[in-house]
C-alpha cells in the first residue's frame, strides 16, 4: 500500500448509532465498496472478530480499518473507519474511537428511528467538536419510514438534515454517496508533521504471538519503524518493531505520519505499560506536554467467581488474566471466602459486560464456576470522617462505625412512544427514581430520569422492555453516590452465613428481597435427610424465613400390627437421628443456587 503523503487527503471517521442500526454492515460495504478484501474473504460483520460478536449479532470492541478511495471527482483518499459499539455498557468504547476522529457518521434505522443510544453518542460528537453525517439505514425494508424518521433528526437531537443521506446497508445501495460525502464533508486532521512525536494510544490488547498490539493516532510529528519511543505516562522506553496499519488485516509499513491511525508492536508483554489515553513519543526528540488522553473507566458492578473444585482456582485465575488481556475494562481482585475458598473478585461496565465474561470464560477457556449476587460499589463514611468504598455485603465495616451509607448514581434517558409514558413513570417510581426533564417530539417522549445504578443492575432493562412492549430504549451514564438507607441482608442456611449471598439493600425493599432469594434457593438447593430453615437476616433480626422439607424414610414399613408403643419408640428415635444430624449435618449449596441468585438479579427470574 503506497503511503498518502498529504494531511489533506485523510479522513479519520467513525459510525456511531443505536444497537442493530446496521454499523457493522455498512462497515462491511465499505471495505467491499473500497476493495480492501476480495470477496472470497469477506464474512458478514468482518471487523467483528469475536465468535460471540457474531453469535449475538453486537460489537463490543471497536474495530478499525484503513482503506483507500479513489473520488469520483478526482484524487485518492485514506478514510480511517472506526466502527463502535452501540450497547450502553460499552460508551467508553465509543468515547475513545471519537477522540481519534474528525468526522462521525451517525446512523439511524429507518423502521426504529431515533433511539436511545443514537442521542447520546450524537451528543458525544458534537461535544467533541466533530463534523456530523446523518444517515438513513435499511431504506429497503417495507416498514422503513423515512419521513418520520428524518423528523426525529431534526427535532430530537437538533441534526441539520441539509446533507442527509439514505442507504441501505443489506443491499449496499447509497453506499458510494456515503463515501464522497465524507470525502467532501469531512474536515482533514490538523496537526505539525515537523513537530516532535506525539501519539495518542486509543486501544491496546494482547495477542499470543506478538505481545502487546498498540493502536494509535498520530497527532504530531511521525512515527518510524525501529524507533526508539517512550510512553509519557510511566517513561517507559521500547523500540517499534513493527507498525501498520489495518486494511483491516494488519499490514506494516515503514512510517505514520501525522493524521493517520496505525498499531505499534515493540515487545510489550504488560498491558500496563501501554495505558489507554497515554502519549508516545520519540526518546531522542521527545515532546515537552502529553496529549490530554481520555477518561478513565471506572466498573459499575462487581461479582466474585468461585471455582466448583478448590482446586481447580489456578486454572480460573489463569483464565482471568488472558481474558484481562484483551479487555482494559475488566478490573481483577483476589479474595477468600469462608465458604467457597479462594476466588475472584471482578469489575465490570455492566450487566452485558459480565455476561460476555461469563461466556467467553466457559468457551475459550473451559472454565466453570460459582457466580455470586452482583452488586454496586457503595460509598461508606465512618465514624472518624474517612471515606471507604465496599464492593461486597461481605466487605461492609461494622454498623457502629459507619456513620453513613451513599449508593451510586445514575442519570438515565428514555425513548419511549407517547402511549407508554404512564408505564415508565410508574416503572422508574417504583425503581426509586427521581424524574429530571419530559420532552415531548411528535410521538415520541424524551424523558430523563436519576436512578439508583442498583435498580438498573436488578432487571430494570427487562422491565421496561415489558412495559413498553419493546418499544423503548434508554442510555446511562454515571453520577456520583448520594446518602440512602442501605442495610446488609444476611442469608443462613441451616443456621450458618453464606457471606457469598448476602447482598446490601435500600432497608424499604430488604423483606422483599430476601423473601424472593430464600424463595428461589428453596428451589435450588436440594432436599436433606433433616429440615433446612432458610433465613433472611438484618443483625439479629429475621426478617423472612422458607423451610426445605426434609426427606423421610418410612421406618413403619415393617411393622405388621403388634404393640403401638413400638411404632412410637422407631418414629421417637427417627426424631432424635434428624434432630442429631440437623445439628452435626452440613448443606451443599449447589452451582444451581448461585445462578438462582444471578438469574434473579439480571431481571429474567
Amino acid at each position: 500500500m503506497q503511503a498518502i503523503h498529504s494531511m489533506k487527503n485523510i479522513r479519520n471517521f467513525s459510525i456511531i448509532a443505536h444497537v442493530d442500526h446496521g454499523k457493522s454492515t455498512l462497515a462491511d460495504c465499505f471495505i467491499r465498496s473500497c476493495g480492501a478484501l476480495q470477496e472470497r474473504e469477506m464474512v458478514a460483520q468482518v471487523l467483528d472478530s469475536m465468535d460471540i460478536e457474531r453469535e449475538r449479532g453486537i460489537t463490543i470492541k471497536a474495530q478499525t480499518a484503513t482503506l483507500r478511495y479513489k473520488s469520483e471527482q478526482g484524487g485518492e483518499y485514506e478514510l480511517n473507519l472506526i466502527d463502535t459499539p452501540g450497547h450502553a455498557d460499552f460508551a467508553y468504547e465509543v468515547s475513545r474511537s471519537l477522540g481519534a476522529c474528525e468526522g462521525a457518521l451517525v446512523l439511524v434505522d429507518a423502521t426504529q428511528g431515533i433511539q436511545a443510544q443514537t442521542v447520546a453518542n450524537c451528543y458525544k460528537a458534537v461535544a467533541q467538536g466533530l463534523d456530523i453525517i446523518p444517515v438513513i439505514n435499511k431504506i429497503d425494508l417495507p416498514g422503513a419510514d423515512i419521513e418520520r424518521t428524518t423528523s426525529q433528526i431534526e427535532q430530537i437531537i437538533g441534526l441539520s438534515v441539509e446533507n442527509l443521506l439514505c442507504c441501505s446497508a443489506k443491499t449496499g445501495a447509497g453506499t458510494r454517496e456515503i463515501l464522497e460525502a465524507v470525502v467532501h464533508n469531512f474536515n482533514s486532521p490538523q496537526g505539525d508533521p515537523q513537530a516532535p512525536l506525539q501519539a495518542l494510544v486509543i486501544d491496546s490488547w494482547f495477542d499470543a504471538y506478538a505481545g502487546v498490539v498498540v493502536l494509535v493516532r498520530v497527532m504530531a510529528g511521525e512515527l518510524r519503524q525501529k524507533a526508539k519511543v517512550r510512553f509519557m505516562e510511566d517513561g517507559i522506553e521500547r523500540y517499534a518493531n513493527e507498525i501498520g496499519q489495518f486494511t483491516p488485516r494488519a499490514t506494516p509499513c515503514d512510517t505514520l505520519t501525522c493524521g493517520q491511525l496505525g498499531y505499534l508492536i515493540g515487545a510489550i508483554k504488560d498491558l500496563s505499560v501501554a495505558k489507554v489515553g497515554d502519549t508516545i513519543t520519540t526518546a531522542s526528540h521527545s515532546a515537552t506536554k502529553a496529549l490530554p488522553g481520555f477518561q478513565q473507566v471506572s466498573p459499575q458492578l462487581f461479582a466474585s467467581f468461585f471455582p466448583i473444585e478448590a482446586d481447580l482456582f489456578v486454572q480460573l485465575k489463569e483464565a482471568f488474566e488472558r481474558l484481562r488481556l484483551n479487555d482494559s475494562a475488566l478490573t481483577l481482585e483476589y479474595e477468600n471466602s469462608v465458604a467457597f475458598g479462594q476466588g475472584v473478585r471482578c469489575g465490570f461496565l455492566g450487566m452485558l459486560h459480565l455476561e460476555i465474561i461469563q461466556e467467553r470464560l466457559s468457551r475459550e477457556h473451559q472454565v466453570e464456576s460459582i457466580i455470586t449476587a452482583p452488586s454496586v460499589a457503595h460509598e461508606i463514611e465512618l465514624t472518624d470522617g474517612s471515606i471507604v468504598i465496599v464492593k461486597s455485603a461481605a466487605e461492609l465495616p461494622s454498623p457502629t462505625r459507619i456513620r453513613r451509607i451513599c449508593e451510586p448514581m445514575a442519570e438515565v434517558t428514555i425513548l419511549q412512544p407517547e402511549q407508554y409514558v404512564g408505564s415508565v413513570i410508574q416503572l422508574c417510581n417504583a425503581h426509586r427514581g427521581r424524574q429530571l426533564a419530559m420532552e415531548q417530539s411528535g410521538l415520541q417522549a424524551i424523558s430523563r430520569w436519576r436512578l439508583p445504578m442498583a435498580e438498573l443492575v436488578m432487571g430494570f432493562v427487562g422491565e421496561l422492555k415489558s412495559a413498553t412492549h419493546g418499544y423503548a430504549s434508554f442510555d446511562y451514564e454515571a453520577s456520583g453516590f448520594e446518602v440512602a438507607d442501605i442495610v446488609r441482608v444476611d442469608i443462613l442456611v441451616n443456621g450458618d452465613g453464606v457471606d457469598a449471598l448476602s447482598m446490601l439493600v435500600p432497608r424499604g425493599m430488604a423483606e422483599r428481597r430476601g423473601r424472593e432469594l430464600l424463595i428461589k434457593l428453596k428451589d435450588a438447593i436440594p432436599r436433606q435427610q433433616f429440615k433446612v430453615p432458610l433465613q433472611a437476616v438484618i443483625g439479629g433480626k429475621i426478617i423472612a424465613r422458607e423451610d426445605i422439607r426434609a426427606l423421610r424414610k418410612n421406618v413403619l414399613a415393617k411393622c405388621y400390627g403388634g404393640d403401638v408403643t413400638r411404632k412410637k419408640k422407631l418414629i421417637e428415635r427417627q426424631k432424635r437421628g434428624k434432630k442429631r444430624m440437623r445439628k452435626f449435618g452440613n448443606v451443599d449449596i449447589p452451582q444451581e443456587a448461585f445462578l438462582a441468585v444471578l438469574d434473579m438479579s439480571s431481571g429474567n427470574g
